[in-house]
């Protein structure tokens, strides 16, 4: 796994001389659909490079990746919008999206309504499956929009000033393997704890999934 993360970076450095902005989205909409690529790994690197080199801004970093999650969670909504809740679990697995996900999702949206959508974009795991149930659901894409834009930007922008103070550390980007580590071990705690606090404890508050029906609407 450390192997993989350092030759994305490697690469992404790199592709984010030539592919600036463009490239940010794109790797943030893949990020909030279905592709397992944690933002964590896109938006620091490019607000570092930002910040460091001047060829972008840290806001335009910020901008490109609050469109990209937009992007990524808009097709997430107008495919669950469009094939329904039991296409959505039937086929689900084959992309990554076991029903139990779903079902996660599909408790987080009942306990916490639209603004659940906003909260989501900020915790691990539920951010590119909130769309799942908002779609299903029927909620407003309009509405729906509003929280997906306000809750990336937020994260977008908390992402942008952990990647400029880590960018700051030189023995991390001389390849100095046990900072490398020690960074990923305090990401993965802190997001781990997030996902535990808000989602995991959360969603086995309510009934078991034998029992979960969901919104009338969603059937």
């Amino acid at each position: 796994m450390h192997a993989l993360i350092q030759q994305f970076l490697d690469w992404y450095q790199t592709s984010l001389q030539s592919g600036g902005y463009p490239l940010v989205v794109l790797l943030m909409a893949m990020e909030s659909s279905i592709v397992p690529l944690p933002s964590e790994l896109v938006i620091p690197p490019a607000a570092y490079l930002a910040y460091s080199k001047g060829s972008m801004s840290v806001a335009g970093v910020v901008l490109a990746g609050t469109i990209g999650c937009w992007i990524g969670a808009a097709a997430m909504y107008w495919a669950s919008r469009l094939a329904g809740r039991p296409l959505v679990i039937q086929y689900g697995r084959l992309v990554g999206i076991p029903e139990r996900k779903v079902v996660d999702a599909e408790r987080w949206s009942a306990r916490f309504g639209s603004y659940g959508v906003f909260a989501s974009r900020m915790i691990p795991v539920i951010r590119h499956l909130i769309g799942i149930p908002a779609g299903i659901v029927r909620l407003n894409f309009l509405k729906y929009s509003i929280y997906t834009v306000i809750g990336s930007a937020l994260w977008c922008s908390a992402l942008a000033w952990v990647g400029v103070i880590a960018g700051n550390d030189k023995a991390l980007w001389e390849g100095d393997s046990r900072r490398l580590a020690l960074w990923i071990t305090g990401a993965l705690v802190a997001l781990g704890s997030i996902y535990y606090v808000f989602v995991y404890r959360l969603t086995r508050e309510e009934p078991s999934s034998s029992n979960f029906q969901p919104p009338p609407s969603a059937r």
